[in-house]
């Protein structure tokens, strides 16, 4: 058995299982792309004008992105900016070619 046809750690299948499932809806990959795109911090009320998703949609999808991190939330006053981790970007990828057995340099970590 070669090197490439060792099963996944555990924990990393785990990690990319929490971003492949945060990415398993159509409106949070239009959140992430808007996001992605953007290059801004964003308000709710600026992403729900851009995505035409009614708001507390758009709070509930912010919310699971931000918890597997491919969304970063950042607190002004009461307002709350919502940013693309591009750390995500960057790794995601990679997460893709480490599933599938692919060779990568290194196993991303989503910071």
């Amino acid at each position: 058995m070669n090197e490439n046809s060792a099963p996944l750690d555990r924990a990393s299948a785990e990690e990319y299982a929490s971003w492949f499932k945060a990415l398993a809806d159509a409106t949070r990959i239009q959140l992430v792309s808007l996001l992605a795109r953007c290059r801004e911090p964003m308000t709710v009320g600026q992403i729900v004008a851009a995505s035409g998703v009614g708001q507390s949609t758009v709070s509930h999808h912010l919310k699971i992105l931000a918890d597997v991190r491919f969304v970063l939330v950042e607190r002004r006053g009461t307002a709350s900016l919502y940013r693309i981790n591009e750390a995500c970007v960057h790794c995601f990828p990679t997460a893709a070619d480490v599933v599938m057995g692919n060779p990568v340099p290194a196993a991303p970590t989503c910071e």
